[in-house]
């Protein structure tokens, strides 16, 4: 098993985190620093192809598909160890919408958690998370999401609005908009503030977050050509300290 990943000080992806609570990556750095061929780039993004409808939608919305993963990541240890499949939970007062119950999502595919995107994007993210807080076991979770959107009936890739994740860090990367209007990513201070603005546009555009100081939304997204489909592909990874019992 190789070394950990780690950055230096100088890092800009850390720099901005550190001194903002949050970065932006463009997809071409992200895909510089991934070092990965554009095949399983294309791979990676097919899978999206695959997901599930979420069912636990409170709004009795059927508009988003999701696969979930989580791993564990131990202090002195490299690499991610997958975990059982567990239900994503959170609390109501981080999602006023879907919080307070256990939501059992399709699992994601052996071979996409165990491809090499997800995890170098799973290192990196900890090379993060372990520069900010070193000696740290991380519980990471892992999100494929497709907001769908059809004439006269909008996608809510955030139905709940700007909110925490009750996590340490998170990471969204765009992995695809398919004639898609809107989707602009919002980052805003706990009473509202707009800090940031600005939409994932490209594959593997990502935005770094420091979750518990900064809260982040997205608008909602409709299709440019009502005629065609239209989607929203994303990847979320959280990371959390400490490991669920």
């Amino acid at each position: 098993m190789s070394a950990a990943l780690s950055l230096p000080a100088g890092d800009p992806l850390l720099q901005a985190i550190t001194e903002h609570g949050y970065a932006l990556v463009p997809g071409a750095a992200m895909t510089a620093r991934l070092a990965l061929p554009a095949a399983a780039l294309d791979d990676f993004a097919a899978s999206w192809e695959r997901l599930e409808t979420d069912g636990f939608m409170a709004d009795g919305g059927r508009y988003r598909r999701r696969r979930i993963a989580n791993f564990a990541a131990r202090a002195g240890r490299p690499g991610h160890l997958r975990g059982p499949h567990r239900p994503h939970f959170q609390a109501v007062v981080h999602n006023t919408l879907n919080g307070g119950v256990e939501r059992w999502f399709g699992p994601m595919e052996d071979a996409v958690a165990a491809g090499a995107p997800l995890q170098r994007l799973l290192d990196l993210g900890r090379a993060v998370a372990d520069a900010r807080s070193p000696g740290t076991d991380w519980f990471v979770e892992v999100h494929q999401f497709r907001i769908e959107a059809v004439a006269g009936a909008p996608g809510f890739p955030t139905p709940e609005g700007a909110h925490h994740d009750g996590v340490d860090y998170v990471l969204i990367g765009m992995i695809a908009r398919t004639n898609l209007a809107g989707g602009e990513t919002l980052i805003t201070d706990d009473a509202g503030g707009e800090l940031a603005r600005f939409t994932l546009l490209d594959r593997l555009d990502a935005a770094f977050i420091e979750d518990a100081r900064v809260m982040h939304g997205v608008t909602p997204v409709a299709p440019l050509d009502p005629a065609l489909p239209s989607c929203r592909d994303v990847l979320v990874i959280t990371w959390k300290r400490g490991l669920p019992g």
